[in-house]
């Protein structure tokens, strides 16, 4: 499809650790600006994020958004007040499946999310810090999941060691067959959450609760967990610094989170027009 012959963006859903936000996990002032504007125009825009809703509150209050959102990948779709739309949690025996896997890697932390809590086992964690810093608040560190296992909403593996995340990424795609989603939403972190929790099922809900043809919307990402609303939107954008893989499966791809990528492609696609 020409940009001559698109047609007008009526709903953006924008992803958000390595799209909206900056690497110091900020939002820019163009950036804010671009979504300001085009709310102001009658465009709704808002956000989908491997986050848990609680991560993703600041930023929904900074842009004003009054739509709901897609937290855990569409994991859980939850209004602007926090409170839950629907949620898909993972099967028990994933659950099991995954943890067996995971916990016998010395290399990777690993995460639980329930309870819109952030569960751990060990606070000390190469890679804690990090997620501190991008989560916003403390993790609950427990000695044992199985208490929290039958309403978990997302497993983590976070690793400095990318590779080994891919190969994992493959071997859990094979285990959990048609019971979980195993998805890198960035090199260093692997997601594994329901079969439901999709961003692409969660750009379909929103755009019917909207009603707005799927035709009529745009989606902004970087990471693995991006192509399933990129195949399902009227126009995809990739970021800048995304992996070529992910960059291939967009129709555009626009600057680095970290040069202004989400405001060009919102004046260009939405605003210029």
């Amino acid at each position: 499809m020409s940009e001559m012959t698109q047609e007008p963006i009526q709903l953006v859903l924008c992803d958000m650790d390595g799209t909206l936000l900056m690497p110091d996990h900020s939002i820019s002032s163009r950036t804010l600006a671009a979504v300001k504007a085009l709310q102001a125009m009658g465009v709704y825009f808002t956000l989908a994020s491997g986050r848990p809703p609680k991560a993703m509150r600041d930023q929904i209050k900074q842009l004003g958004i009054e739509l709901p959102s897609a937290a855990f990948n569409g994991g859980v779709l939850v209004h602007a007040d926090g409170s839950y739309l629907q949620s898909y949690p993972l099967p028990y025996e994933a659950v099991k499946m995954t943890l067996q896997i995971l916990l016998a890697q010395p290399e990777v932390e690993v995460w639980v999310f329930a309870d819109d809590q952030w569960i751990l086992r060990d606070p000390l964690g190469p890679m804690v810090p990090r997620e501190h810093a991008a989560l916003g608040f403390d993790p609950l560190v427990v000695t044992d999941f199985e208490a929290y296992s039958q309403r978990v909403e997302k497993i983590v593996a976070a690793s400095g060691n990318a590779s080994l995340l891919i190969e994992l990424e493959h071997q859990l795609q094979g285990a959990l067959g048609d019971q979980a989603i195993a998805s890198r939403s960035q090199a260093f972190y692997l997601d594994v959450t329901a079969l439901q929790a999709n961003k692409g099922d969660a750009l379909v809900t929103l755009s019917g609760l909207l009603e707005v043809p799927l035709a009529n919307t745009l989606v902004i990402g970087d990471g693995g967990n991006d192509p399933a609303m990129f195949k399902r939107a009227g126009i995809s954008v990739a970021m800048g610094q995304a992996d070529g893989e992910i960059r291939r499966q967009a129709d555009y791809v626009t600057s680095a989170n970290d040069e202004e990528g989400v405001a060009q492609a919102l004046e260009r696609f939405v605003l210029k027009r």
